[in-house]
């Protein structure tokens, strides 16, 4: 499982063709970046968390190795391309959340073990001191769930799995101050395996995910922080789950590929309009992507890299979309194929990719994306 929620898409390919623009167009640009080797992680893992810190370290945090859920964090230093073991977590996690507070901890929360049991407990990270403290439960045990760092300084979780096949519409918050979680409003669907994107306006989109009747979902609500309810907004145009969402520098909402249930893992992208709560098509990504890495980089454009393609072969090649154009453009291609990783944005056109599965086995493997 994974904080994004959902598994890799099975069936056809929804969608065929060249990455096109709301015009249908195909993109002719040349590829451009390059994926080059760092140092490896003391663990392979995949379904793991990574948290850029203020210091510019990289928190790696638990994940699944081989059917075993290591309690182990790590750290990526930029500077010397290396990963160094830091204190061991109190909890061993996977499909977890870790959220980045204005303090510059970091909380963990959520997610299950190897078993398939969903966790209610969660933690804090001191960078200062490298060490896991335990800090208050979650009031509902979730997996495959959303944590949004809202603009008062609180976390939202909203939704997720209380077991594999169980999702639940309730939502909680938790307070840096006084280190308790507490309800808040519940969504209008129940629903895992969904995005979560604060927008500009403090509110936060939820869109898509899997509910219990349904494998994909298209259906998308919004989050009101100042009256702690949920309201239905505009529906995607096609259902989806282990999709991404990202914020564009415009304000609009970027969601993308994902598992379409029926119509199998897509290869269609949308946007939404937070001013008219409508979402309408884009161009399509080259290659269909399901449970991908989506990251924003300094000039705009977002990055694109492994994931599910057809029949649940994991995925090498990444590609770009330019919010100028609505076009997605092929880029180079990592080294190896990878699901279940993470994309971390480094600043100065780097974007550290690191662990995840490919075909055959769990990687400790990163690479380093320079465009």
């Amino acid at each position: 499982m994974n904080a994004a929620g959902g598994t890799g898409g099975e069936g056809s390919i929804s969608t065929t063709g060249g990455a096109t623009n709301s015009a249908g167009t195909t993109g002719t640009t040349a590829p451009q970046g390059v994926f080059v080797a760092t140092g490896s992680m003391t663990v392979a893992r995949e379904e793991h968390t990574a948290t850029l810190l203020p210091s510019g370290k990289v928190l790696i945090v638990g994940g699944e190795n081989e059917n075993v859920t290591p309690p182990s964090a790590e750290l990526y230093d930029p500077a010397s391309g290396t990963f160094a073991v830091t204190g061991s977590m109190t909890v061993a996690w996977e499909g977890h959340t870790a959220t980045l507070l204005p303090s510059g901890m970091v909380l963990i929360a959520g997610g299950g073990d190897v078993s398939g049991n969903s966790l209610v407990s969660a933690e804090l990270y001191d960078p200062a001191a490298g060490t896991f403290t335990a800090t208050g439960s979650m009031t509902v045990a979730r997996a495959e769930y959303t944590a949004t760092l809202l603009s008062n300084g609180k976390v939202l979780m909203a939704g997720g799995a209380s077991d594999p096949s169980n999702e639940i519409a309730s939502a909680e918050l938790y307070d840096p101050a006084a280190g308790t979680f507490t309800a808040t409003g519940s969504m209008t669907v129940a629903r895992s395996g969904h995005t979560a994107t604060l927008l500009p306006d403090g509110t936060v989109l939820i869109a898509g995910g899997a509910s219990e009747l349904s494998n994909a979902i298209a259906s998308a609500e919004l989050y009101d922080p100042a009256s702690g309810t949920f309201a239905v907004t505009g529906s995607m145009t096609v259902a989806r789950v282990a999709h991404t969402a990202t914020l564009l520098p415009s304000g609009i909402v970027l969601i993308a590929g994902g598992d379409g249930g029926e119509y199998g893992v897509l290869v269609s992208a949308e946007l939404f309009d937070p001013s008219a709560g409508t979402f309408t098509a884009t161009g399509s990504m080259a290659v269909p992507r399901s449970d991908h890495s989506a990251t924003p980089l300094g000039n705009g454009k977002v990055l694109f890299a492994g994931g599910f393609g057809y029949l649940t072969q994991a995925l090498a090649s990444a590609e770009l979309y330019d919010p100028a154009t609505g076009i997605f453009t092929a880029t180079g291609s990592m080294a190896v194929p990878r699901w279940g990783h993470t994309a971390t944005f480094l600043g100065s056109g780097h974007v550290l990719v690191a662990g995840g599965a490919n075909n055959i086995a769990t990687l400790a493997s990163a690479e380093l994306y320079e465009d």
